[in-house]
């Protein structure tokens, strides 16, 4: 009885997590996410497997998928695709290059993989339009800046709205400042085993980031420094990932 009563709950949160979506979709943009943990040494034969799907992709001009890869210093490597709903979870997202291709040549494609990583697997991240500081338009494709800071803020249970009014009031400040640090706010979503929110911000190379950070600071004077301690002080963890957006090794057909 126990079990069916915890499967009748995971189905309700389920519903209310598609209404709660569909019902915000201006606000919202979801994406399935892709994680591979590489071996030491072989970042370049995992590469070597993703330009082959990528070139199989371009031939065949595969249809009902893209993705934005993201390589961090850390030897993860994260492939970012957008989805409308959880339906289309149901689907082979590789369905098509796989009939164009033939099984045995698309199965081939993939074996490559399994000497390179350590562990791999699938999340849900959604993109918070309302949250994110993106003057010039929402974008995750920002021309030459290809280096990319990730900033995972864990949040302790309980401390959802106070981490919604932070939020708000971090987009508020850089707003009113004039911030030339831009940032896009994602949301752990189903697959996640924490809550958290991700916050995402573009530069050229690590060296412009610095420098950019440094004004940001000076800019947003006492009033930032306080709202920083607030955010650290609420949250109960404070990751940092660095890395690159990879554009030779991401699918992006709208483009």
């Amino acid at each position: 009885m126990k079990s069916i009563r915890s499967i009748i709950f995971f189905i309700a949160l389920s519903l209310c997590m598609i209404i709660t979506v569909t019902a915000q979709s201006d606000r919202y943009q979801m994406y399935v996410v892709h994680e591979d943990h590489v071996k030491d040494g072989m970042m370049n034969k995992h590469i070597e497997a993703d330009k082959a799907i990528l070139a199989a992709a371009k031939e065949h001009k595969m249809k009902g998928m893209d993705w934005l890869t993201f390589q961090a210093e850390d030897n993860r490597v994260m492939y970012l695709s957008p989805i409308n709903n959880f339906a289309e979870l149901d689907k082979n997202p590789f369905e098509d290059l796989k009939e164009k291709m033939g099984d045995e040549a698309f199965e081939k494609l993939f074996e490559p993989f399994a000497e390179t990583y350590t562990k791999h697997g699938d999340y849900i991240l959604r993109l918070d339009n309302e949250l994110s500081y993106m003057p010039e338009g929402m974008t995750q494709n920002t021309d030459d800046k290809n280096y990319r800071e990730l900033v995972f803020y864990h949040i302790p249970p309980g401390k959802d709205e106070e981490a919604e009014e932070l939020a708000k009031s971090f987009k508020k400040l850089y707003t009113e400042k004039g911030s030339k640090v831009h940032y896009r706010v994602y949301k752990s979503g189903f697959g996640t085993m924490d809550n958290y929110y991700m916050v995402a911000a573009s530069a050229k190379d690590a060296a412009a980031m610095e420098k950019l950070r440094n004004e940001n600071m000076e800019l947003l004077g006492e009033e930032g420094k306080k709202l920083f301690a607030e955010l650290e002080n609420t949250m109960s963890k404070r990751e940092l990932v660095k890395g690159h957006i990879k554009p030779e090794l991401s699918y992006l057909t709208q483009n």
